[in-house]
């Protein structure tokens, strides 16, 4: 049972030495890391202690277990004159230590001796190995050497009443309690001679107080953070405030920024009625909100900036306050003017050559799409009404809302229209404008233009579109001739594999392809032409096409035959 309490207190103990190392405070503590390093050590020696077999094994933990009665007390000692504001003399230091070092000589150094155990006896209990050690005649020393430490202790105790609390009182007696109690601690369990010590629980709990007392000291050390950002930040104006709003300090320069600060008192809010008290107001208000960390405003001719940070130690309930940091910007917010005013005129130029880029490569697309539509004496036309259909086709889809198709998506899909033939400027005329039946060969020459389709679209596209039309039109260009049964080309897709703008298209291909003269054929009746469209749904086409097709049927009828088809 021992050995578990000791292990846990040991991996706490790791945990705060790791959670320390995390920190990235400028200027570290060396005391309060001394002080659970050594702690670390000294549970790692009871916890070994708890499962020792032999008594001399046991008497070298013990060993390590005084570094808290000596090495650590000192320490302690030292720091806590350290917060009382008191310089320590360096042979101050360097007795102390020296006296901790020789104590844990004599002990190492008495190993082989009865001087200062003369008997160490083991016993094997349900809670771990309990030892207990019978004294020697130097066992005195110890004793001798707690008592000068507790009169050390009582001694930075008196000063500390002297100094009548010009020193963080919580934190100073944080760590005057942790040497006092383990000398009560160790006095009952020298007098009960227990085989177990319980201070490394007492260590364990310790090490987590010094963790937060490290957080908490840093973040109240407002005046070390003022002082440094006065070195860095030479003509800015400083306020510290409460979460409520309430005035603390303030620099000189700061009033030059804020006048109403010359009529506050220490502990009065910023008052509601003020312009500018509201402004920092508002700006603490989005800051707790997570929005803004800086703001603007004017001061007759300067332009002032403020920006805002927070001091807590370590916890969202403890914040203390907030710094507001105020400069003059105005020769900045000239600049940005500049600059603003000249990203204006160049974002318009931009956008005109754009439009202009744009504009001629639309025009060389359709160009391109019409010279094939004129090559290809099977399709006349076709660019053209297809284009219209698939205007007519997406509206109603986005009407019908049954599929996940954004506005934007229906704009490119009608946009790339034009494009899905655009490689059959690479099929040779012969077989282009053949009126009958295509050979195997011929149609295998055939099927290529919907990849060649694709690779123009983006050769043309790519670097002056926007990626997602250049996507879509790429997928429009590639795909349209694939079958939703997985028997289309140039993939042999099946399902919803196919982009649902080449599904889109497909409809509008083949229909088009359907009710229009062509010079094999006749064009076909409406009734029949939608027939063939209805029978297709699930194995050419989309199946969820279907309520979309006929939706728009009449409109796509009423297109045609406004058209001459």
């Amino acid at each position: 049972m021992m050995t578990v309490i000791y292990g846990t207190m040991l991996f706490v103990s790791i945990v705060v030495l790791i959670y320390l190392a995390q920190k990235e405070y400028e200027h570290t503590d060396i005391y309060q890391w001394t002080m659970v390093l050594i702690i670390a050590v000294v549970i790692t020696a009871h916890w070994l202690m708890s499962q020792v077999t032999t008594a001399e094994g046991a008497y070298l933990l013990q060993c390590f277990a005084y570094f808290d009665s000596t090495y650590l007390f000192s320490v302690v000692l030292i720091y806590l004159l350290h917060i009382l504001g008191i310089r320590v003399w360096p042979g101050l230091k360097i007795a102390l230590f020296g006296l901790a070092s020789l104590h844990v000589l004599i002990i190492f150094f008495s190993y082989h001796t009865e001087l200062y155990y003369s008997g160490i006896t083991l016993m094997e209990t349900s809670m771990g190995t309990a030892v207990r050690f019978t004294p020697g005649p130097l066992k005195g020393l110890h004793t001798a050497y707690m008592l000068i430490m507790l009169g050390g202790l009582l001694s930075v105790m008196w000063l500390a009443v002297q100094r009548r609390g010009t020193y963080p009182r919580w934190h100073f007696a944080a760590y005057l309690m942790l040497p006092l109690l383990t000398i009560v601690i160790y006095g009952v369990e020298m007098v009960l001679n227990t085989g177990f010590s319980y201070r490394p629980v007492f260590y364990g709990l310790g090490a987590v107080m010094i963790a937060f007392q490290y957080d908490k000291a840093h973040a109240y050390d407002i005046g070390f953070l003022m002082a440094e950002a006065h070195k860095e930040e030479a003509g800015k104006g400083y306020l510290a405030i409460t979460p409520s709003g309430k005035f603390l300090c303030c620099n000189r320069l700061c009033r030059d920024f804020l006048p109403l600060l010359d009529k506050l008192k220490v502990d009065e809010r910023l008052p509601a009625d003020d312009q500018l008290a509201q402004k920092i107001l508002k700006l603490v208000e989005y800051y707790e909100k997570g929005y803004t960390q800086r703001i603007k405003y004017r001061l007759g001719e300067m332009t002032c900036m403020a920006a805002i940070t927070s001091l807590s130690f370590g916890s969202s309930n403890g914040r203390l306050g907030y710094i507001i940091e105020i400069y003059d910007g105005t020769e900045e917010q000239n600049n940005l003017d500049i600059m603003a005013d000249f990203n204006r005129s160049l974002n318009e130029e931009v956008k005109e050559k754009t439009r202009n880029i744009k504009e001629i490569q639309r025009k060389v697309v359709l160009g391109m799409a019409e010279l094939i539509d004129n090559r290809d004496s099977n399709t006349g036309g076709h660019v053209r009404r297809t284009s219209d259909i698939i205007s007519i086709i997406v509206d109603e889809i986005l009407r019908q809302g049954k599929f996940q198709l954004t506005e934007q998506q229906g704009r490119d899909i009608i946009r790339s229209a034009p494009t899905h033939d655009i490689g059959k400027i690479t099929i040779d005329n012969s077989i282009l404008n053949k009126p009958g039946r295509f050979t195997e060969e011929e149609y295998a020459i055939m099927k290529t233009h919907s990849t060649k389709s694709g690779e123009m679209v983006k050769i043309l596209l790519a670097g002056v579109e926007q990626e997602h039309f250049v996507e879509v039109a790429y997928n429009v260009a590639r795909y349209h001739h694939e079958r939703w049964d997985g028997k289309g080309y140039p993939e042999g897709l099946v399902g919803s594999m196919i982009p649902l703008e080449a599904r889109i298209m497909a409809v509008a291909d083949v229909y088009d392809a359907l009710v229009s003269k062509r010079v094999y054929k006749e064009p076909m009746s409406f009734e029949k032409s939608a027939a063939i469209m209805c029978e297709g749904m699930g194995t050419q086409f989309d199946p969820k096409l279907k309520e979309i097709f006929l939706g728009c049927r009449e409109s796509l009828e009423q297109y045609y035959l406004q058209n001459d088809r």
